[in-house]
């Protein structure tokens, strides 16, 4: 079984996983100072339907991809190879926006859930709702990123399945540490060197998204018979990207250890053109230079009970 597709999914969650916990363990710990922890059933019940809602979004996305798999090989080809890059840029922008905003908010995270959890709880008719509500736009938020995610690299089987499980145990184990047991975690390094990991994967999945707009593009000129594509000057060769500026195919290919291992958390392919390579830097160069603007701008620190 290889593990490697595991590997970014397991990191994605956890970050996402952590950033989660946060929320619920600012919200549960201030629930216990107010002398309110009865409405923590609305806290679990806000992280079980977000759980929830979050898998039966992958449940009908996979749905979906399957339809299109059925459906004429020339149009499953435009529709599969669209989708999957829509979805990839997607997941590109709510990873990244999500990298930056949490880099900068994360400071003032704690006073900002606390003044809502603190107005919710105020009205006791309606505390309970306005606590499970807070909760599940929390975990939604980061459950339909990794979902997302997933998707748009079209990890389907067993082993993303036990790559987000995974995360998921490892970022509840985190969030248990801290809250309950008051162990004090580094989160500021955490949270950067996890940035800087996010950054990578994310990079990767632009080469990815680029692949498959490409490829719809070939496709749909294929089927309209239309003459979109630049002329091949090779056996291999893109629609719109240009020429290859990559191979090493021969010595290290991206479906043999340790090639794989490198394609599925970085992106890394053993074929790469022109337009994928431009498209990599520039993203690295502008959502890194947000990233580190941030931390400087902004810095976080620790976290603990």
């Amino acid at each position: 079984m290889d593990f490697s597709a595991a590997l970014p999914i397991f990191a994605i969650t956890l970050r996402e996983g952590v950033e989660a916990a946060l929320v619920v363990g600012i919200v549960m710990a201030y629930l216990k100072k107010a002398d309110r922890s009865v409405l923590n059933p609305w806290v679990f019940g806000g992280i079980g339907t977000g759980i929830f809602a979050s898998v039966v979004v992958g449940i009908v996305l996979n749905w979906f991809f399957q339809k299109v798999e059925n459906t004429e090989p020339m149009q499953a080809a435009f529709y599969g190879q669209l989708w999957q890059g829509a979805l990839g840029t997607i997941a590109i922008a709510m990873l990244s926006w999500m990298l930056v905003w949490m880099t900068e908010n994360a400071k003032a995270l704690k006073g900002e859930i606390e003044g809502q959890i603190g107005k919710a709880i105020a009205n006791e008719q309606s505390a309970g709702w306005a606590v499970f509500v807070l909760i599940l736009i929390a975990v939604l938020r980061e459950g339909f990123e990794v979902v997302i995610f997933i998707s748009a690299k079209l990890q389907t089987g067993l082993v993303p399945i036990m790559g987000a499980i995974a995360g998921l145990v490892s970022a509840v184990g985190i969030g248990v540490a801290l809250f309950q047991f008051g162990i004090r975690i580094n989160l500021k390094a955490f949270f950067q060197a996890m940035g800087i990991f996010l950054l990578l994967i994310v990079a990767g999945l632009v080469i990815s998204a680029i692949g498959h707009i490409d490829k719809a593009i070939a496709a749909y000129a294929e089927l309209s018979q239309t003459a979109i594509c630049l002329p091949a000057d090779s056996a291999i060769s893109s629609c719109l990207l240009g020429g290859l500026v990559w191979d090493v195919h021969e010595i290290l290919p991206d479906r043999q250890f340790p090639g794989i291992l490198l394609k599925a958390m970085f992106g890394f392919r053993d074929r790469l053109f022109l337009g994928q390579a431009i498209a990599y830097f520039a993203f690295l160069l502008s959502a890194g230079s947000l990233y580190f603007r941030s931390l400087a701008d902004k810095p976080t620190g620790k976290v603990s009970a």
